[in-house]
């Protein structure tokens, strides 16, 4: 008899809870619009020169890549938390989805400045790379922005007490962390390639 054999017939078989996979097949179809997202800005880029058209500046690197490394942090506590839920230490995993927390919307923050220094500039409307620069950098401030709501509610129901139910929830959202995390570098790199040029 193997030894998953045994695990079965014991009834000590651990399986993935259904919102690991959940999240999973979340991150997939986020992946994919964001890979569509990221296509359509280099199609339009190398169909339009000069890129950004004229009368926009090339983007300012600084406030993006602070902004972006103060969030690629937040993937560290996310990750913590997850750890910590595991082994049923609550006061840690709080801790983590409050750092965590503070860390994005640190993020969110630095992004409004970016933001305000391209809404002087121009509009979403005014041409191709407008309209894609605000898509793909809106959609990722979104995405974060509900990773933040979605840890505050974490927060509250494991301020209530632990269950097996609440530490998935701290584990999948570490995932989703990570994953918006990647999403962070690779707007950055698209948003900052004009740069290269």
């Amino acid at each position: 008899m193997t030894a998953e054999a045994v695990s079965v017939a014991r009834g000590t078989v651990r399986t993935r809870p259904m919102a690991w996979w959940g999240m999973w097949l979340l991150i997939a179809t986020e992946a994919s619009l964001f890979g569509v997202f990221i296509a359509a800005y280099f199609y339009l880029r190398f169909r339009t020169q000069p890129w950004p058209p004229d009368g926009i500046s090339k983007p300012d690197p600084w406030w993006p890549l602070a902004s972006t490394l103060v969030l690629v942090l937040s993937s560290i506590p996310a990750q913590l938390g997850a750890h910590a839920v595991r082994r049923r230490r609550r006061g840690t995993a709080l801790l983590a989805l409050v750092a965590t927390s503070v860390l994005a919307l640190l993020y969110l923050g630095g992004m409004v400045q970016v933001f305000a220094e391209s809404a002087r500039e121009f509009h979403p409307q005014k041409d191709a790379y407008a309209s894609i620069y605000y898509l793909l950098n809106g959609a990722h401030w979104a995405h974060v922005a509900v990773g933040v709501l979605v840890n505050l509610f974490l927060l509250l129901r494991l301020g209530l007490g632990q269950t097996r139910y609440r530490a998935v929830g701290v584990e999948v959202m570490a995932l989703y962390w990570h994953f918006v995390n990647v999403l962070a570098v690779l707007v950055l790199l698209t948003t900052l390639s004009p740069l290269l040029s």
